[in-house]
């Protein structure tokens, strides 16, 4: 199997391509700093990861930012640091504020001249526009969660982005899915017979940080450790 045997490249966004970990550590900041123990930047990311995935699963029609809003809340309950609606709210907005990975930007624009390029992630289409801006590539297709009214690891929203690539010309064959999360990306991927490619940006680190412990180890096809290797594989492909 070839990077070049594919057509489409589905990614998912953050994570992936938006420092979604550094974004959410810097927005949470007033809350943290207020907590009574010192956190570590895992203890964070994991504490947030458990109260997203139950939020997701709880209400999966609510936009991604009102989501977030909520963790927010849960997130303050858990450390024991009082705070307003309104804080909540303005955490939930901090996704238009989450910084791109450095190597995103270049790699897509290289990646644009050989693929079709397509979203797939767990976020409101306002947001998403925010951080496309940061992304600097036009996408072929955005397949948000607001879309679909469901957060993966849901099939649903495979199925939905299946349907909707066949509609464009794309089959399930040509599609290689691209993501750094085991448990909203590769396990789901391995269940609709997608080839997948892993993007571990977490290499250097423990644990699955803002993501769940998928369980088993998903299946998948490549692994790199950022968007910049994935496009200078691509190269030594071509031979460019």
């Amino acid at each position: 199997m070839k990077l070049r045997d594919f057509k489409a490249l589905t990614f998912d966004c953050y994570g992936t391509l938006i420092d979604w970990e550094t974004g959410m550590v810097t927005a949470l900041e007033s809350l943290t700093g207020r907590a009574a123990t010192p956190l570590t930047r895992n203890a964070i990311l994991e504490a947030h990861a458990r109260h997203e995935s139950a939020q997701q699963e709880q209400i999966p029609g609510r936009l991604y930012r009102d989501v977030l809003a909520v963790v927010y809340k849960r997130l303050a309950e858990e450390w024991a640091v009082p705070v307003t609606w309104d804080e909540c709210v303005a955490y939930g907005r901090s996704v238009r504020d989450w910084p791109a990975f450095p190597d995103s930007a270049e790699a897509l624009a290289y990646l644009k001249q050989h693929y079709k390029l397509v979203i797939l992630s767990n976020v409101d289409n306002e947001s998403f526009g925010h951080s496309n801006r940061k992304l600097g590539v036009a996408f072929d297709a955005v397949y948000t969660a607001e879309d679909i009214g469901a957060y993966k690891p849901s099939p649903r929203n495979f199925d939905y982005m299946l349907r909707k690539l066949k509609g464009l010309g794309v089959r399930k064959d040509q599609i290689l899915h691209t993501a750094e999360s085991l448990f909203h990306d590769h396990k789901p991927a391995n269940a609709a017979g997608l080839a997948s490619c892993w993007i571990h940006r977490r290499h250097g680190d423990e644990g699955f940080g803002a993501t769940m412990n998928p369980g088993a180890m998903p299946r998948y096809d490549f692994r790199f450790t950022g968007m910049a290797e994935l496009a200078a594989a691509h190269r030594a492909e071509a031979g460019a």
